[in-house]
């Protein structure tokens, strides 16, 4: 396991959902708030070949969609 990045958008429902869990299993984690506009999203569309978030980095691993991350997070941490 690496470093916790979370590519968030403030307001976002299923971004919220994540940060809930991460928060409820004691995770540090760092936080990028990333442009609502998705044409702007570009160190997302880097990482993740998308615009949607959330997108969650651990180390090299790299999970989007909150339905995914979810249970990445309960699976592995």
């Amino acid at each position: 396991m690496g470093k916790l990045i979370l590519y968030n958008l403030p307001g976002c429902p299923y971004c919220k959902r994540v940060r809930d869990v991460l928060d409820k299993k004691g995770l540090k984690y760092d936080i990028k708030n990333v442009p609502s506009n998705r044409q702007e999203r570009k160190e997302v569309i880097r990482i993740s070949g998308q615009t949607d978030i959330p997108v969650l980095v651990d180390g090299d691993k790299v999970i989007d969609d909150d339905d995914n991350i979810v249970p990445y997070l309960e699976e592995n941490y």
